[in-house]
């Protein structure tokens, strides 16, 4: 295809910088060489950060970025940077940073200018526009006419982004309790929708991690409203249009406050995440919903976001192809009421019933997005009829619409494959696996972990952050490692191959030797071995996703028991020492910390099994929702410290502990279980 501009993004992987690679901008890529050309140039940078998923993003494209007279105004001013916020988090971080400094929130697609050293002295989300032209304008003769003015303004915000960074080791004594996560619990629910699940305001964000650790929280604190609220949550977002009832998985957020409307971009994260939540809450509850979405989840990632190597792709895009060509968000989800008519025939009256094809399931222009306020049973009834021809009508329906809805424009995927979230999705799997013993969802995890071995792990020890059409690319986050790290150990805790724990100990060594502060007593975010950014960030908060610390910080506490590495305990401990006062006020963006914190405060059991029955019984004791254990295997002797010299001729022996003193061993589940204080 001939294309009338193109611009240097044309040599780029990132399917959100291939997006931009035909702009009339003369975009370029992040790297050391476009920077020293700012400098020598002395021209400001323009640095525009997005996603490939990212509907305004695209929006913004189309507006501006499409424009030849915008390109112009650009071209000439400006050094034009396109990022990859997924590709480069640390650059995101930075600049994200900076724009809520200077607006109080942020987004995408984040527009920065900068000096030409990248100190920012203006940032934006979308704009329109004439908007878009009008402030570039200003700034131009700005920059020109009072250089000074913007330098002092740049000096400042950096040391503002400077402190926003700096964290202050805490030098009392660890102490944690449940009284004070109670307090911090207590104070997050004043912001509880009782209602509709979630937090009580619109856009809503699903945040899974919150989920579990109150899921936790009300399980081991016996605290039967909470756990009402939480299950409240999970079903909310399952019946919400956020949820695909046709095709499985859960796009990124609501617009509304009944889950209804969803900005329509499918993330790996998320359904990784969202997996894992939900296989914890059929582990409490045995609920067969919640089974239906870990199952239609993982059948969506398969079939979607999976490579035949065993790699997730990160997302599919809000955007597709309307009927007349043209791009529109969710377009390739949302329904007309005449042709589910048309296509559902005589079971269109119980699905409309069913997923409220009425006023409650109507968005826009005539469309509907599929949610349900009502469950099964009760709408049996409202058609006076069993409970299994109903759900045999609402099958006949689903299959129907998903062979329909494959003949639509399919929503752009975004192909590269992150090392962080392909992590997080074994993780997901592993916990789909403990919750439902299903073969496939190990070997699965097992598929990916190996490409993860063979792809992103170096010779040095350390790790790629991103693959992509067979090259690995991009120096590893800490969040690829705290992540990895999780990730391998569960996977020995699921497999007894000690190959997984060895690898999570020799990435933990490297994060030590690469990524620790000793000043914060904390992570960076990035390697000693990436070029400096204007700051360098230490994620503390948890979001979206947890904070890479918080997840590094449950790694070193779950390897600390397995090892008996009083090291690795006493940093986890540390790190969360220095967290506390953030956490304690701020319960909701520190939720991964909250549960840490618990797991200091309770008993946490170490579970060794060792003999020839031993994986067999290690499936067995995962099944049950108990959140404050590690289980551990072998079928023989092991030099792993936990599994030392356990091996007893021809039986197989249960040992809990806790904190390394250990009951006498059993020889059933059962025991094990009730040593556990999980007792039927």
């Amino acid at each position: 295809m001939e294309h009338p501009y193109t611009n240097d993004l044309v040599n780029e992987t990132s399917p959100y910088l291939l997006q931009h690679a035909h702009n009339p901008v003369d975009w370029k890529p992040w790297n050391e060489s476009v920077l020293q050309q700012a400098k020598q140039e002395g021209k400001p940078l323009l640095i525009s950060i997005g996603y490939a998923a990212c509907h305004w993003c695209h929006v913004m494209e189309h507006e501006s970025f499409e424009d030849p007279l915008v390109a112009k105004v650009m071209n000439e001013h400006f050094i034009n940077i396109k990022v990859d916020r997924e590709e480069r988090p640390d650059v995101d971080q930075v600049y994200m940073n900076a724009v809520q400094l200077m607006r109080g929130n942020g987004g995408w697609p984040l527009n920065i200018v900068a000096l030409p050293d990248g100190r920012p002295f203006w940032g934006a989300t979308y704009l329109p526009k004439q908007q878009w032209t009008r402030n570039l304008e200003e700034l131009i003769k700005i920059y020109q006419t009072d250089r000074e003015r913007i330098v002092e303004y740049a000096d400042k915000l950096q040391q503002g982004m400077q402190a926003v960074e700096q964290v202050i080791p805490n030098t009392s004594e660890p102490a944690f309790s449940n009284e004070e996560v109670r307090i911090a619990v207590e104070s997050w629910s004043t912001y509880f929708d009782q209602r509709l699940g979630g937090i009580n305001r619109a856009p809503k964000f699903m945040m899974p991690n919150n989920y579990d650790f109150l899921l936790r929280w009300a399980h081991q604190t016996d605290d039967s409203a909470l756990n009402q609220y939480v299950l409240l949550t999970l079903n909310k977002m399952a019946y919400g249009g956020i949820y695909d009832h046709v095709g499985g998985g859960f796009s990124r957020y609501s617009v509304d406050t009944k889950w209804h409307v969803p900005h329509f971009e499918k993330m790996l994260y998320d359904n990784a995440q969202l997996v894992s939540l939900y296989s914890h809450a059929y582990q409490k509850t045995n609920d067969p919903l919640y089974k239906k979405v870990v199952f239609e989840t993982i059948a969506f990632v398969e079939r979607e976001l999976m490579h035949t190597n065993g790699a997730f792709y990160s997302s599919l895009d809000a955007d597709s192809l309307d009927e007349q060509g043209q791009l529109e968000e969710g377009a390739f989800y949302v329904w007309k009421e005449d042709v589910l008519k048309e296509l559902l025939k005589d079971d269109f009256k119980i699905f409309k019933d069913y997923y409220n094809i009425n006023e409650y399931g109507l968005w826009e222009d005539g469309n509907y997005v599929l949610i349900r306020d009502k469950d099964a049973e009760s709408v049996a009834k409202l058609h006076n009829m069993h409970i299994e021809k109903l759900e045999s009508s609402i099958n006949r329906c689903k299959e129907i619409l998903f062979k329909e809805r494959s003949n639509r424009p399919r929503p752009r995927l975004d192909d590269k494959s992150l090392t962080s979230w392909n992590a997080l999705m074994i993780q997901g799997y592993l916990d789909a696996y403990n919750a439902f013993g299903e073969r496939p969802f190990l070997q699965a995890a097992l598929k990916n972990a190996d490409f993860i071995l063979n792809n992103q792990l170096k010779k040095d020890g350390s790790l790629y952050h991103s693959y992509k059409d067979g090259k690995s690319t991009i120096n590893g986050y800490l969040e690829d490692y705290s992540t990895t790290i999780s990730a391998f150990v569960s996977l020995f805790e699921a497999t007894a191959d000690e190959k997984w724990l060895s690898t999570a100990k020799s990435l933990t060594t490297y994060a030590y030797v690469n990524f620790y502060d000793q000043d914060s007593q904390l992570f960076f975010f990035t390697s000693n071995e990436d070029t400096s950014l204007v700051t360098r960030n230490i994620e503390k908060s948890d979001n979206v996703i947890p904070a890479s610390n918080s997840m590094l910080a449950k790694a070193l506490f779950k390897l600390g028991h397995i090892y008996g590495e009083k090291k690795y305990l006493k940093t986890s401990q540390q790190m969360l020492n220095n967290m506390k006062d953030d956490v304690l006020k701020f319960g909701s963006s520190h939720s991964n910390w909250l549960d840490l914190m618990l797991s200091f405060s309770e008993d946490y059991y170490e579970v060794a099994i060792v003999g020839s029955e031993a994986l067999y019984m290690a499936k067995d004791l995962q099944k049950d929702y108990l959140p404050n254990k590690v289980v551990i295997a072998s079928l023989g002797e092991s030099n792993v410290p936990l599994l030392e010299n356990r091996l007893a001729d021809g039986e197989t022996l249960i040992y809990v502990c806790v904190n390394g003193t250990c009951k006498l061993p059993v020889d059933t589940v059962e025991k094990a279980t009730s040593l556990l204080g999980a007792a039927n």
